[in-house]
């Protein structure tokens, strides 16, 4: 039996994982946040202090760099060579890594296997930003989840001091502006919603109505998908 597939894209604090997570767990859906993926990814290329500039010296610690994707208790968690990294690849410097070595073409071909293999066993909700694009264009639902730069610089703001972890909003909305033109103007995959995408704009909303709108969309979406 074909397995339902839901494709949510977006840019950087929209809000995707969240809302993902929470729509995923009411449905019934395993989810699949494979920005940590990629963050994963950057930390290894942080560690080794590679040159983040010279996409052949990011590929080059791919061989090296063992990423894994667990589910423990219901939660997702990432590994990197065997340890959880899952606190540390949501570290600011983790984010813009994540954005750099998302643009080189070796690192999307590392990871897109895993991300089609876990898609084709499972009932999911895959959040990113090039899901309905690339990784699975046959998504059933496809939903571009988007706000505005400064309500999402106010949200991630807020996520890192509640995390203990000492922000600038100035420097959290500037990094987000930033990373919005870097995913967006990359040659690979570039942030874009896919043309059969529906577009929700979480801006104003509290955590809850985001929530309602998406597992909206993907049941009506589903529906007719089943009645197709």
């Amino acid at each position: 039996m074909k397995k339902i597939n839901i494709a949510i894209d977006g840019p950087a604090g929209a809000g995707k994982s969240t809302i993902s997570r929470k729509a995923a767990e009411r449905l019934g859906y395993i989810y699949i946040d494979t920005g940590a993926l990629y963050r994963t990814v950057g930390v290894s290329a942080l560690r080794r202090k590679v040159n983040m500039e010279s996409d052949d010296e990011i590929a080059g610690i791919l061989p090296d760099t063992n990423v894994e994707l667990k589910f423990i208790d219901g939660e997702q968690r990432m590994f990197l060579n065997g340890e959880d990294v899952s606190e540390e690849i949501r570290l600011p410097e983790a984010s813009m890594a994540a954005s750099r070595v998302s643009a080189v073409p070796a690192v999307r071909a590392f990871l897109f296997d895993l991300q089609r293999d876990i898609a084709e066993k499972n009932n999911c909700i895959m959040d990113g930003r090039d899901i309905g694009t690339v990784v699975l264009p046959n998504a059933q639902v496809k939903i571009f989840l988007t706000a505005s730069p400064e309500c999402r610089a106010e949200r991630r703001y807020n996520e890192l001091c509640e995390k203990g972890i000492q922000a600038d909003y100035d420097q959290v909305l500037s990094d987000i502006i930033k990373r919005d033109y870097d995913d967006s103007h990359r040659k690979i995959a570039p942030l874009k919603p896919a043309d059969d995408a529906m577009t929700i704009d979480t801006s104003g909303n509290e955590l809850e109505q985001s929530v309602e709108c998406v597992i909206k969309a993907i049941r009506e979406k589903a529906e007719l998908y089943a009645d197709a």
